[in-house]
């Protein structure tokens, strides 16, 4: 297939457009600006995901588009992430329709069900939190009803729920978790016990290419929804300090009480508003929720629809740390 992969120089975008390259297809990748180049193997093609006219020249002549390009962040005024990841959205939905493309494939996020409270081995089945902490998992869940809601005979979708990817190249877990280090000891809400899972970006990009594949009017996967994971939820404390050794550091982890760290999460975000910062707080009270609460799926459903079965990617076990209250 001729395939279009939105967002084809980011971190998942760029292993997805690889991916299906080695396994034959024709891929083309829509990125802005010219910094990142496209994988090998992939034409790239210029353009913005809020211009409509972009992202129609993109589809066109394409057998299929895998959408992953969105502004993730904890942070940010609500119309930055409407444009992108809802509007955006429209673009390709209406760009799919007009070109005739059968199949679309979109990236979510497992945090459009997340309402602030524990989330263990949920599924599918578990419903969007009428409100939500953050303007990028409300933007997310908005985009993902409206692909869901264009499934059809002509356009069969399917949207994925990667949560926490992480990997060589990782701009965003990572990085923060590095710049949290102060003096070789880390600083959680809570007492680290929640347990998290995440997935590896090798395996979220697998889960893509399988969905693409396999998607076509008549499949289970028309108008479904999935999580991807790597099906191994450990504690918070045991996940931190497992990515800080995989990142080559080893550091003591700490609790801070919740209650003291949602208090501050709050005074930071006042001033932030009431001074139009656009830099992101220290503390949000959407990332205290997201460390202090358990969050793991049921990826049953990925795995018997898609075929999906991670490839047991791990961290090293080589930090020493122990965590402390």
């Amino acid at each position: 297939m001729k395939i279009l992969v939105t967002g084809g120089s980011g971190f998942l975008g760029a292993e997805i457009c690889r991916r299906l390259a080695a396994r034959g297809h024709q891929v083309r990748s829509l990125q802005r600006g010219h910094r990142a180049p496209p994988p090998s193997g992939t034409e790239a093609v210029r353009g913005d995901i809020r211009d409509p006219t972009a992202v129609a020249g993109a589809v066109r002549g394409c057998d299929a588009v895998v959408h992953t390009a969105a502004l993730a962040d904890v942070w940010g005024p609500r119309h930055d992430f409407a444009s992108v990841n809802i509007a955006g959205t429209l673009a390709v939905l209406d760009a799919c329709r007009r070109h005739g493309v059968p199949r679309l494939v979109n990236s979510s996020s497992a945090s459009v069900v997340f309402a602030g409270g524990d989330l263990e081995g949920v599924d599918e089945s578990a419903p969007y939190p009428s409100r939500f902490l953050a303007p990028y998992p409300w933007s997310k869940a908005r985009a993902e009803q409206l692909v869901l809601a264009a499934n059809g005979s002509r356009l069969a979708t399917v949207s994925l729920r990667p949560h926490l990817i992480w990997g060589d190249g990782d701009p965003h877990l990572l990085p923060g978790l590095r710049a949290a280090v102060r003096r070789g000891r880390l600083l959680l809400p809570g007492t680290g016990s929640n347990r998290v899972d995440t997935v590896h970006v090798g395996d979220a990009a697998e889960a893509h290419v399988l969905a693409v594949e396999r998607l076509t009017a008549n499949s289970p996967l028309a108008g479904a929804r999935y999580f991807v994971t790597q099906g191994r939820p450990c504690t918070l404390a045991a996940t931190v300090r497992g990515l800080l050794a995989y990142d080559g550091s080893s550091v003591e982890v700490r609790g801070v009480p919740a209650s003291a760290s949602l208090a501050v999460a709050t005074l930071l975000e006042a001033v932030g508003k009431a001074t139009h910062r656009r830099r992101r707080p220290l503390l949000t009270r959407f990332l205290v929720a997201e460390l202090i609460r358990a969050h793991w799926f049921d990826i049953a459903a990925a795995r018997r629809d898609l075929g999906y079965t991670p490839a047991g990617h791990s961290w090293s076990s080589a930090s020493g740390s122990v965590f402390q209250r």
